[in-house]
Parts: C-alpha cells; structure tokens; sequence
C-alpha cells in the first residue's frame, strides 16, 4: 500500500489535475492513499478571507468571490457543466457560506480553521471527481473522521490512538475497491469542529496514514527534483540529495527547510516507512529517498533562509541576572502564546529571542513581557542556517550585511540579520 501527497503547485489549475491523474494511472494495480492539498494559492485567499470577516472588512465579498471564480474555472476546464461535481462544490462552500451570515464571534483560531479548511475539501471533490471520469475507480474521504485532534486550533494534536483505531478500521476495506482521495492539512474534534494541523500540514497528513497502515512508503510530489541543498528560488547552485537520512531531514525541516513539514519525518522513522520526494513535472526520476539507511554525500552545505523573522531582547527591570526563572517565565508565555523559538541566546542581563514574525501573536507577547522586562525588537529580519558550514560560505553569504546575531556549533550555523 503506497501514500501519495499532493501539493498545492500539483494541482493549480486543470492541467495539475490532468497531470496528477497520469501519475495515478502507473500505479493502477497498487492500493492507494491520495493526500491533496487545496489548489494553487486557496489556502493564502482563505486566510486573507478568514482576516476580512474576522475584522468585519469590507472586502470579505469580494474576497469570497474570488475563490469561488478560480475553482469553478478549473471546474469548467476538466468538466461538462452538468457534471455532479458542481453539485457537490456547491454544497462545499456552503460550509463558507453559513459561517459568512453571522457577525464573527469566536476565537480567529477557531474561524481560521473552519474556514480555511474548506480549501482542502475543495480540491478534493474535483481531483476525486476527475478520476473517476477518467474511469479510475476513486472514493473520496472526509478526513476529519479519521484524524482526531485535541481543540488546540491552528495546530491541532492529533489523538494517536483514537486516530489509528479509526483508519485500520476502515480503510483497508475502502483500499480493496478503490483508490482513496482525502485532505491533507485537517483534523476533527470530539465536538465535530474542523482543526489545521499546522500550515503546509499535508505531508504530516499523509505521514499518519502511512504510519497507521503500515505503508511500503510515502512520497509527496512537489514542483523541484527532490530535496535540494538550498530553495532554488534564493540559490542558482543548487544540488539535490539523492539520500538522506532521517535525522539529517528532521534537522533540516527543524531549521526551516520548506520541502517537507517538520512533523512528517518522525512517525515515518518510527515505523521505518521511506519518504520519497519526487518531481510532478518529471516523474521518471528519482527524487530524494528519505530512510534509516539514507547516506548523504554532502556536495554542498545545506542553506536554509527564513525570511520575516523578528529579535526580541529582553532584560530585568530590576536589573538583576537573566535567572532560570525568568526564563521560565518568558518560555511559558512563548508556550502559552503559540510561539515557536528559532534561535535563543543569553548573557548574564539580557535574553535574545529569535522567532517568525506574527504581529498578533507578537503584541499579545510583548503586552505580556512589558511588566517585568524591558524590550527591544528589530523586525522584516532574516534568519540564515548553514547546516555543514564552511567559514568562506558563512563569510561569503553574510557580506555586507547588518548581522544582530550569530551562533555556531559542530555542524550548524545561524545567523540573523538584516538585508
């Protein structure tokens, strides 16, 4: 049994979908587990639409339009117009529509969650409906049945044992008829409310089932050969990894490395399940394979560049040292807050913190800290991790700019700074 995820970039318009589905007809005779994420750019609209109607904006309407337009284009593109799939997108956005009728009253984690969620719900009605009139036999799941989650929205913690009871339970019968297609990216509550498991959360999706089930492997397809020793989009060097090994690829996402979502590589270690990384454009190659046995040969160090990041530096207005329990203080309001540390460093009257930039959370953060500590910030900052460095690449990549803040060990350095 083999689990297939399937990006954003896959399916962004009806050729994605065309495309996606060739890739499906080679493994015609294998069960098969289809993860796919909502198409294109939906999930960035549908955050911009969850901002709108939480803070009653007048462009939620036009907003809303939007992403209707682009899925019903694509819809036009791959069906006729009295195809069944309008029916069942139709009633898709429903799910939207009720949400939009009311003036906004819960949590925004809570209304992100429901409504950005939809994305994936989305492309999965139209990829499930396209291959079955390509004569595929294919059933479409809703994820939120299997996936259970505590009520931590956003970043919903997925009840293990209640989630792997639910899919042995179910989808090896769904597997000995048909192809399944479900959402990546969400999870379901005892009280039937919708979680994310945490933004580009698909691959972690695709992780569980596999764990669940026992899977030969996972592999997710993406819009690059494999996993690359830095983002193409920053870097015209680059080199793909043909191997590598767990650990190595925990660490690499743990920096912030965007090919796969941190999450995913642990359940598969611990099952000994293979990751595949593979190229949609090009699938005849061999991508990265991602095993207990993956050995690296490392060409290049591994360049990783987190943009958006902001520093936090924070003393004792008292004056006294940075003790263990200021600092925990400061970390259990970072817990508390949803705040994930990058870098931290200490000296003996000052704490810096590294972190993405949220400016909600980060007021909250800094209300918070404001009573017993005086802070200084430098945010739109850049947080560059050079994994098996060397000093001339270090120099090199560092040149000309401002840097706030810099950390070496063994193997690893990070620097933040200013463009």
């Amino acid at each position: 049994m083999l689990v297939f995820k399937f990006g954003g970039a896959s399916v962004k318009d009806a050729a994605g979908v065309i495309n996606l589905t060739q890739i499906v007809k080679r493994y015609a005779n294998e069960e098969l587990i289809i993860v796919v994420s909502a198409m294109g750019k939906t999930t960035n609209a549908l955050e911009e639409l969850a901002k709108a109607y939480f803070n009653s904006a007048d462009v939620v309407a036009s907003l809303y339009e939007n992403i209707r337009h682009y899925h019903y284009t694509i819809m036009h593109d791959l069906f006729d117009d009295h195809d069944s799939v309008f029916d069942e997108v139709a009633n898709t956005f429903v799910e939207i529509d009720w949400m939009l009728e009311d003036e906004p009253h819960d949590s925004y984690d809570f209304i992100y969650d429901q409504l950005v969620s939809v994305g994936e719900l989305l492309s999965t009605r139209i990829v499930n409906a396209y291959l079955n009139k390509q004569q595929i036999n294919s059933r479409w799941l809703d994820v939120r049945g299997y996936i259970h989650t505590d009520n931590t929205y956003r970043e919903g913690g997925v009840d293990w044992e209640k989630t792997c009871n639910a899919i042995q339970k179910d989808i090896p019968g769904m597997l000995g008829k048909s192809i399944v297609v479900t959402q990546g990216f969400l999870g379901g509550t005892s009280e039937n409310f919708t979680t994310t498991l945490g933004r580009e959360g698909s691959d972690y999706t695709a992780s569980i089932f596999a764990s669940c089930l026992q899977a030969q492997s996972v592999t997710t397809w993406k819009d690059v050969p494999g996993i690359l020793n830095a983002d193409p989009k920053y870097f015209a060097d680059t080199v793909k990894f043909d191997e590598l090994s767990y650990t190595e690829a925990i660490e690499m996402t743990y920096y912030g490395a965007t090919v796969i979502h941190p999450k995913t590589i642990k359940p598969l270690q611990n099952a000994g399940i293979p990751l595949l990384v593979k190229s949609f454009n090009d699938p005849d190659t061999d991508g990265t394979i991602i095993s207990t046995n993956g050995k690296p040969t490392f060409i290049k160090p591994v360049i990783i560049v987190k943009p958006n990041q902001v520093l936090l530096s924070l003393s004792a207005k008292d004056y006294s040292f940075i003790s263990e329990k200021h600092l925990s203080e400061i970390y259990q309001l970072f817990a508390f807050n949803k705040v994930k540390i990058n870098v931290v460093q200490t000296s003996a009257l000052s704490l810096s913190l590294c972190f993405d930039l949220d400016d909600e959370k980060f007021d909250k953060l800094t209300d918070l800290l404001k009573p017993n500590f005086n802070l200084k910030y430098n945010q739109q900052l850049y947080l560059l991790t050079l994994r098996h460095y060397t000093t001339d690449l270090l120099n090199r990549l560092t040149e000309g700019k401002q840097v706030l803040l810099e950390q070496i060990s063994r193997n690893t350095a990070q620097v933040v700074m200013a463009d």
